[in-house]
């Protein structure tokens, strides 16, 4: 039988810049951003943080889940999936983090060895580009997060499962 050397991913900490090959990440406290006062001054409006990407045929949906199963690390990664006719977004609506995993969109299969590991900080969204490889929801902490993906007609999910004993090994974060 023949045997394949595990990757080890460490995931780092979200920054706007490192994730912004795979997407943008959602997060008000981005000091790189001023918000726009509104309402008569009664509000701030952080505007436009994220895109959302959908093709011609599809439309954005915004949805609720509710995350209850939270994992802890070392974690073996056995699936990552994409999305490719639009983009998809999370973002905490309490205290919530969970593990971003992705891989570039021009890969047919998600490589271990171009695969990025960041962990967010409970307040911090992402929204996956269009046919970004990503790890499924996975969170740290039990919690709810607004999700936007594409609706509509066509396939809008693809899945790469690793054969066993392959999968990326995600250490503990190392900050």
């Amino acid at each position: 039988m023949h045997t394949f050397p595990r990757s080890i991913l460490r995931p780092r900490r979200l920054t706007r810049a490192d994730f912004l090959p795979f997407g943008d990440v959602i997060d008000a406290g981005d000091t790189g951003r001023t918000p726009i006062a509104i309402n008569g001054g009664t509000c701030l409006r952080h505007d436009s943080l994220a895109l959302v990407e959908t093709d011609p045929a599809g439309h954005a949906a915004l949805s609720l889940f509710f995350a209850h199963e939270p994992v802890s690390l070392p974690l073996v990664i056995e699936v990552m999936e994409r999305h490719p006719l639009g983009s998809q977004a999370f973002m905490p609506l309490n205290r919530c983090r969970f593990i971003v995993v992705v891989g570039p969109a021009e890969d047919p299969r998600p490589r271990p060895e171009n695969l990025q590991a960041f962990i967010s900080d409970g307040r911090q969204g992402v929204s996956y580009r269009r046919g970004t490889w990503h790890l499924p929801l996975t969170v740290l902490d039990t919690g709810h997060l607004l999700v936007v993906d594409r609706k509509g007609p066509g396939c809008n999910l693809g899945e790469h499962v690793f054969e066993p004993g392959t999968g990326p090994l995600l250490l503990p974060q190392d900050l």
